[in-house]
């Protein structure tokens, strides 16, 4: 009885080691994560959560306010906006970001059609401390195709509805922005922004021709780098 006892043990033993060593060779899978960035550009203050759990945890995002790059879980994800002081979901907005990129979601509206992305190309310019690039993105819905004007050097042309230009350089400093209908000479929008060296800008239309107060046709400025 002694001897089989004996025996057991042994067996017992070396199959705790041989699955404490398994254990230690297991691989783990990795988070891969990607950056986010959401760009309220309607007339409500927004939370934004991820499985419940608030993301934009430093401030709410005013209207014209921004969360900057958070780093998410890259893949297919189900975020959820709501408006400032409201348990309600507004929207639920399915999303499949590509990893270690940078996007940009811009919320224009209460539902998620009412949304733009973009997928963010940050290239810094080295060796140029005095360049600044910008691009610009239309959600204004009744504003139709735009031109922009930044200062002498920079201008995008005809820019549709939900859609966004390349990423332009330019010398820093204060620059003077004409917003104009593509298809008629009509000044939307004139007005100047001091533009930081070695910053990435997104100029954006928000709000709608007809609209009045915040809600009325306007320019918002998002960083992208700084």
């Amino acid at each position: 009885m002694d001897k089989r006892f004996s025996v057991l043990w042994v067996m017992a033993a070396v199959l705790i080691v041989f699955y404490s060593c398994k254990n230690n060779d297991e691989v783990f899978a990795k988070k891969v994560t990607t950056g986010l960035n959401i760009v309220n550009a309607s007339v409500d203050t927004l939370n934004f959560f991820l499985n419940g759990t608030r993301q934009n945890n430093t401030s709410s995002l005013y209207p014209g306010g921004q969360s900057y790059y958070l780093s998410v879980p890259a893949g297919i994800q189900n975020y959820q906006f709501k408006k400032i002081g409201t348990s309600a979901i507004l929207f639920s907005l399915p999303e499949d970001l590509t990893d270690s990129t940078y996007t940009s979601v811009f919320v224009y509206g209460p539902s998620a059609s009412e949304t733009l992305k973009t997928t963010d190309q940050l290239d810094t310019i080295t060796g140029h401390l005095d360049t600044t690039q910008v691009r610009f993105v239309n959600v204004s819905p009744d504003a139709g195709a735009l031109n922009v004007f930044v200062g002498d050097t920079i201008s995008f042309a005809s820019v549709a509805f939900k859609s966004s230009s390349s990423f332009a350089a330019m010398a820093s400093g204060v620059k003077e922005i004409k917003i104009y209908q593509a298809s008629t000479s009509l000044l939307l929008k004139d007005t100047s922004i001091v533009f930081q060296p070695a910053y990435i800008y997104t100029l954006y239309s928000k709000g709608l021709l007809k609209g009045t107060g915040t809600a009325a046709f306007n320019v918002g400025v998002a960083i992208n780098v700084n």
